[in-house]
């Protein structure tokens, strides 16, 4: 049985542990006072009686509660002695519930966790897998110093383990070791580097997790296994994905020259004015050079391409920091599209990708210009998905949006949200600061809103405000008089200090209304808060200094107030003001420039973003989105000028591979110019767009999957085998994986013979062919003349090599199954005649199963297409007519019925503008001149809806009007009925079970006992035929697919009381589902 397997055991054991649990504490429902203190401990000591017993049942039911009591968060530590007596039990489903148990509980209960500890080296034995890893995982729970090489052993005999479950834990309790005692570092990294080659996709992400816990500096281990990594990247669980993406980054910016200097490079074109001959010589020298991708750089970014169609947000996240930070800035675009999908998750995940939207559209702004409106603010978002909007429609703003954005804002203003409207605010201000057409627009609609009744925001506009005004002052007196006369309603204190200072900056333009505002503030000096005191004291220096005659005695005054404020600052403050403005003895050399300190020119606030700083933190990470470095970060390092040794990640043929293919080295040659020219016909045929790449990239992927596959199963088969044996196997993968990447979409006939002959004789060829795909796409085009030659050669050495391939080595157990494909192979050379009889036959036998029969009921019922009210008097119905279309095999045929109902004639009725997902096909119903008042009118038209519910939007017009209308099929009536025999519905069923097969428990209502009943409701929600049953408790149905053809077998098995049974079986097991669903509260109901 595979780990898969094993794995979905446990998780489906746990659940119902858990479930069993949740019964097990809601059956003990203490009554009384006393029975809420006492249940606990009658309870547990009911358990440890049960797990006591002498029966396996009992002591079963006992370990799934208590898992159950830990599922529900409850303490069950009390436990622990009891439950460790049954690690040796012989029962697989008790021993697997108390090592779930342990690995909860070793770490707490670490003395009586050590008494059973030869029970669990033992267990490391067990035959089975589940249990062995089990016992790492608990082994690697006990936190004790004293076993740690007992830790240690049983690590590296895990490692070399034969099943691959069993070796991810490994790699799991190579991080807990290393935390316990780093002092095994070099042990564990030689443990990892085992690991690191090992070719199973369950393993691969959790030593790369270990690698970047024990030894993320050690990037010379990463060489060999570099493209193995970035090949089964597509294959590996989501969080290994993440993992190994984020170390590959950090890789890539260690190993390969910048990608971005291609941009550079052609900027700086012009000759400086002194520049000499000689220096211009040197730059044109290096500008000649042009840039190339290294095929490993490539490799990288192609293979994770794929990738941001993942459903996991943390695995999309990941590709995208990748693109930003490895790839040529002309690629990066591709990451807006899936970052902008990931905006429909929850808010949590919303916050960290908006984060990143943040840091990445102040860089580049034509990224996600495009999807402007996915960053509107709805009104059900929290504050902090609000803000980072904001923050994003300020970085994105320009002259040709900024008019849209400022309508966008004027909304936010208004929100009940008082913290979102004073953050739109403070948007407004940034905005009137980087794009200055809009500057005086801003101004005068914040100075409106300075009429505003709420606090909060006349605060903010005048905080803003008052940056502005720093700007340019000069024009702005009357706002400034505003502002002034708002101080007795405003009472926000940062709002109150602002305008102080703003009147202090500007006393001589307003020279009549700052002494009368000084008045006013010495009244309440005593009551303000403390900012708004620091402002009124310079605002009287500054008065002191320019209108003295009018505010000497106020400021005085204010100042002998100050003298004894209970807070320092003020204390101080006035100190130092006293000195400086009014001249004494004391006095020293300051007070003569008092006047152009106070009132010196002070610089304009550069309005940022608070995002600017964070792009030297790698993207997606804690560090970024905290904006500090976090425990545990590690820096994304610079480019190196010059690129290290690519060969490093070449992988070294063993030379033993010569020994077991006694052919010449001519015929080793021949398939080495056969790839490398078909490759390069590859090139020659198709674009070097990464379009392109990234679908070659996917193909090679696939194929590589077949391979690591089938070399998993011989290496778990295969126990006896070295590390000599591992590294030749794995070195036989990448040549096999070389040759698959070069080929073309052309030429299948040919493929598929060539595919086999080239993994047949893949241990004769020499270690030039090692390459990995991407050296071979980066191959001139010089060899181009030798291709049919190439061809040619190769054809006539097929017949040489077919004996040599049933030579087959213990060791190449990986190649077996390929070497016995040419042999049961028939011969490709089959008559015209014999080739048309199969065909024949194949035909005959699927027309015999699937034939389309009449319907056996056609509902009536309509759908409004247009109401009349919205179609100014037009109405229009639709419904489906199940019978096959007249316009195409694979549409739908849909009956639109049109009502006149004004007492005016409606003229010229047709089909406008499609808005049609891909794939989808409408076949119009011819223009209808006109429609007589009151009058009706039935047309057909056939939508193909490529088998899915997807809705096929379109317009109504008229003459005069264009109306939008929708047309969302039910699942029932994207199926054609079938008539077939009982014999062939169980033959079709049995081909089409496991994930083809969805089915659930219905409780039927009891006049739904009938089959006349069961039938109508079947047929009133699905167009299925009937097929005969031999049973009467079995009623079976069948149909098609319109657009593919899939069958579709639906079956209703009445069981004992009220229950039935009801089974689909079908290919298309969306759709299977979709109606799952919508038939299961159809029968129930009575």
């Amino acid at each position: 049985m595979s780990s898969n397997s094993f794995a979905y055991n446990e998780h489906s054991g746990g659940g119902e542990a858990t479930e069993l649990g949740q019964e097990a504490t809601s059956a003990v429902s203490p009554s009384g006072a006393f029975g809420l203190f006492s249940s606990d401990l009658k309870k547990n000591e009911d358990l440890k009686q049960m797990l006591e017993s002498n029966k396996d049942s009992a002591k079963l039911d006992a370990m799934k509660r208590i898992v159950g009591m830990i599922a529900k968060g409850r303490n069950a530590s009390e436990l622990f002695p009891a439950v460790v007596k049954n690690v040796a039990s012989k029962n697989i489903e008790i021993k697997k519930l108390v090592y779930v148990y342990l690995v909860r509980y070793a770490e707490e209960q670490q003395d009586l966790a050590l008494l059973s500890i030869s029970t669990f080296q033992r267990a490391l034995k067990d035959p089975n897998q589940l249990i062995r890893a089990s016992a790492l995982r608990v082994l690697s729970s006990i936190r004790v110093p004293i076993i740690v090489p007992i830790m240690m052993l049983a690590i590296k005999e895990a490692s070399a383990d034969l099943s691959p479950y069993v070796r991810k834990n490994a790699a799991h309790a190579i991080q807990k070791l290393y935390s316990l005692d780093p002092e095994q570092k070099e042990m564990l990294i030689e443990v990892i580097e085992k690991l690191l080659k090992d070719k199973s996709t369950l393993v691969a992400g959790s030593v790369v997790m270990a690698f970047e816990e024990v030894c993320p500096d050690r990037i010379d281990l990463i060489h060999k296994n570099y493209r193995k990594l970035c090949n089964l990247l597509v294959d590996v669980e989501e969080w290994g994905q993440v993992v190994i993406i984020h170390m590959l980054t950090r890789y890539a910016r260690t190993q390969f020259v910048s990608p971005w200097k291609e941009d550079d490079g052609l900027e700086d074109n012009k000759k400086d004015f002194y520049e000499s001959d000689d220096e211009q010589k040197e730059k044109t020298e290096k500008r000649k050079k042009p840039y190339t991708m290294d095929p490993d750089h490539r490799l990288l970014i192609r293979n994770t391409k794929p990738l941001l169609q993942s459903r996991n947000a943390a695995v999309v996240m990941a590709v995208a920091q990748l693109y930003w930070h490895i790839s040529p800035k002309s690629e990066v675009g591709i990451i807006s599209k899936s970052l902008v999908r990931l905006l429909r998750s929850n808010r949590e995940v919303q916050y960290i990708v908006l984060q990143n939207i943040a840091t990445m559209s102040i860089q580049r702004k034509g990224m996600f210009e495009p999807y402007l409106k996915s960053f509107y603010v709805r009104s059900t978002d929290p504050t902090m998905i609000k803000t980072l909007k904001l923050e994003i429609l300020t970085n994105l703003a320009n002259e040709a949006n900024i008019s849209t954005l400022l309508r966008e804002f004027q909304t936010y203003v208004k929100s009940q949200d008082k913290q979102f409207a004073a953050a739109t605010i403070q948007t407004i201000g940034r905005c009137a600061t980087n794009i200055l057409d809009v500057t005086d627009t801003c101004l005068n609609g914040l100075v409106c809103l300075l009429s505003n009744k709420d606090e909060i925001v006349v605060a903010e506009s005048v905080v803003v405000i008052k940056k502005l005004l720093q700007m340019q002052p000069a024009h702005h007196g009357e706002i400034i008089k505003h502002m002034a006369k708002l101080l007795d309603s405003i009472t926000v204190p940062v709002a109150r200090a602002s305008i102080l200072w703003l009147i202090g900056e500007n006393c001589e333009r307003v020279p009549k209304i700052a002494p009368d505002v000084l008045r006013k503030m010495a009244k309440s000096f005593t009551s303000e808060d403390d900012l708004v005191k620091l402002q009124i004291l310079n605002l009287g220096a500054k008065l002191y200094l320019t209108n003295s005659k009018q505010t000497k005695l106020l400021t005085q005054y204010i100042l002998n107030l100050g003298k004894y404020d209970q807070n320092y600052d003020i204390r101080d403050r006035t100190r130092f003001i006293r000195q400086l403005i009014v001249p004494n003895e004391k006095s020293g050399a300051l007070s003569k420039y008092a006047k152009k300190i106070f009132l010196a020119q002070k610089p304009a606030p550069l309005l940022e973003s608070p995002f600017k700083d964070r792009d030297h933190f790698q993207l997606g990470t804690l560090s970024h989105s905290l904006n500090t470095k976090a425990t545990g970060y590690l820096e994304l390092s610079n480019w190196p000028e010059v690129a290290p040794d690519p060969s490093v990640r070449n992988v070294e043929v063993i030379e033993l591979a010569k020994e077991w293919t006694p052919s010449g080295k001519a015929k080793k040659e021949k398939p080495a110019k056969k790839f490398y020219s078909e490759s390069e016909e590859e090139e020659d045929s198709s674009d070097s767009s990464s379009d392109s790449e990234s679908e070659s990239g996917s193909e090679s992927g696939e194929q590589d999957e077949e391979g690591d596959s089938s070399d998993d199963s011989s290496e778990d088969s295969s126990s006896g085998s070295g590390s000599g044996s591992e590294s030749e196997v794995e070195n036989r993968t990448a040549k096999r994986n070389s040759k698959t990447k070069g080929k073309g979409d052309s030429e299948d006939g040919e493929k598929e013979d060539e595919k086999s002959e080239t993994s047949d004789s893949s241990s004769a060829e020499s270690s030039s062919i090692e390459d990995s795909s991407s050296e071979s796409e980066s191959k001139s085009e010089s060899e181009s003349k030798s291709r049919k030659v190439a061809k040619e050669k190769e054809k006539k050495a097929k017949q040489d090599r077919n004996p040599i391939t049933k030579d087959v080595s213990l060791l190449d157990l990986d190649d077996f199954n390929t070497v016995s494909t040419p042999v049961a192979r028939p011969t490709p050379a089959l008559s015209p005649s014999l080739i048309a009889d199969l065909e024949g036959l194949n035909l005959s036998t699927s027309s015999s199963v699937i034939s389309v029969s009449t319907p056996v009921f056609v509902p009536t019922k309509t759908h409004v297409l247009l109401h009349r009210m919205s179609g100014k008097g037009l109405a229009a119905h639709y419904c489906f007519s199940r019978q096959p279309c007249i316009f195409g095999d694979k549409m739908v045929s849909v009956q639109i019925t049109l009502n006149n109902t004004t007492d005016r004639k409606i003229e010229n009725i047709h089909i406008g503008e499609k808005k049609l997902p891909t794939g989808m096909e409408m076949h119009d119903f011819n223009p209808i001149e006109s429609l007589e008042p009151e009058g009706s009118i039935t047309v057909s038209m056939g939508i193909d809806f490529c088998d899915s519910t997807q809705t096929a939007s379109f317009q109504l017009c008229t003459k005069d009007d264009c109306f939008s209308v929708n047309i969302q099929p039910p699942v029932g009536e994207l199926l054609l009925p079938v008539a077939m025999s009982e014999k062939d519905f169980k033959k079709e069923q049995g081909m089409l079970t496991g994930m083809n097969e969805t089915s659930t428990i219905i409780i039927l209502a009891p006049q739904s006992f009938t089959s006349s009943v069961i039938l109508q409701k079947i047929v009133n929600v699905a167009n299925v035929g009937v097929v005969p049953s031999g049973q009467d408790n079995v009623h079976r149905f069948a149909a098609k697919t319109v657009h593919s053809g899939s069958l579709m077998l639906v079956t209703v098995e009445l069981k004992e009381g009220s229950t039935a049974q009801l089974i689909i079986n079908t290919e298309k097991t969306v759709i299977g589902s979709v109606l799952l669903r919508e038939l299961k509260p159809v029968l129930s109901q009575g």
